[in-house]
């Protein structure tokens, strides 16, 4: 039977190198909010990452650039755990006992291999099992509750799939962790005005320098609209970050300087930097602290694999009684 704890609430983050503001008000921020509602465990899935990234040497910077900017942006280790993924080994262990139980047909339907398979991506095992490996790192904490976006809710459908054949076939071995839909993240546009992303090279990154960080504002995509005329508020992607950042009566006001006109695209990207910037302001200060400490991220890690290890340790030794593995 499954241990008794607090709520735990389980969140995985790829080591996906440099962050942007996209994944700051789509991700970051949502999830580092979870550290206030109970055990909040944070992996970076490095595992997961092998599928895709070949260079030992970015798989492990791109490790411990998430992991700096996580803290730096307000991830308390002390009131949630952060790890790697394969400080936990037993994550492994659980996967090859969930994939003895896991359907072939199952995983053949996973949306995410599709459409990975549809980009060109060429097919391998660990693709293909990519589903049971993420279902043993939900299942080997006793995750209550795990968040995800619409797109998403499937592997949480495929992880309660696989504790249920596991439940049927050694007893009650698991509970089935709930997923929790995030609301939808309005999307964050870039500097030419589709979804901010680092492939479209349209980004403006969380801790990038102040220089070239000013220059990309300055380069957002505007119409031809005169400085004398009102703007189109419904379509400009200045406004749509200036709402991240501002609060409610700048917001408002640059709304009205937009409908009154008067005001050029160039004072409002001004502005748009300006709080741009001072929002960050902390958080970059907090980086230099970290940096300032050649081992604190090595120590946060090695705190949180502890915290982790317990956990899965405990579940493994209930897993290992079930199927006979004595």
């Amino acid at each position: 039977m499954t241990d008794k704890h607090p709520i735990r609430i389980l969140s995985g983050i790829q080591p996906s190198g440099v962050l942007h503001i996209g994944n700051y008000f789509g991700m970051m921020r949502p999830a580092i909010a979870l550290q206030s509602e109970g055990e909040a465990f944070y992996f970076i899935a490095d595992y997961h990452a092998l599928t895709s990234v070949r260079d030992p040497t970015t798989l492990c910077e791109n490790i411990h650039r998430v992991a700096l900017d996580f803290l730096a942006c307000g991830l308390d280790p002390e009131r949630g755990a952060l790890f790697r993924q394969s400080d936990v080994p037993q994550v492994t262990e659980l996967a090859w006992i969930l994939s003895t139980v896991a359907p072939m047909g199952l995983l053949e339907r996973s949306h995410s291999y599709k459409d990975k398979l549809a980009r060109g991506v060429p097919p391998s095992v660990g693709l293909f099992n990519y589903p049971v490996l993420m279902a043993a790192d939900i299942l080997i904490y006793d995750s209550d509750i795990v968040p995800v976006g619409k797109d998403q809710k499937q592997h949480i459908e495929i992880t309660r799939d696989l504790a249920v054949k596991m439940n049927e076939a050694f007893g009650q071995v698991f509970k089935l962790p709930e997923p929790r839909i995030q609301a939808a993240t309005e999307v964050v546009p870039g500097i030419d005005g589709q979804k901010m992303s680092k492939s479209y090279g349209n980004n403006i990154d969380i801790f990038g320098d102040e220089k070239e960080t000013r220059k990309r504002v300055m380069s957002i995509v505007t119409d031809s609209t005169p400085v004398e005329a009102p703007k189109d508020l419904s379509r400009s992607t200045i406004f749509q970050l200036y709402s991240l950042f501002g609060s409610n009566n700048e917001i408002v006001q640059m709304r009205e300087k937009f409908q009154e006109g008067g005001t050029g695209y160039g004072d409002f990207k001004k502005q748009l930097f300006e709080k741009l910037w001072e929002y960050f302001s902390p958080m970059r200060k907090r980086r230099e602290e970290i940096l300032a400490d050649k081992s604190y991220i090595d120590n946060v890690l090695a705190h949180g694999a502890k915290r982790a290890n317990e956990v899965a340790d405990r579940v493994m030794q209930r897993v290992r009684a079930a199927v006979g593995l004595r």
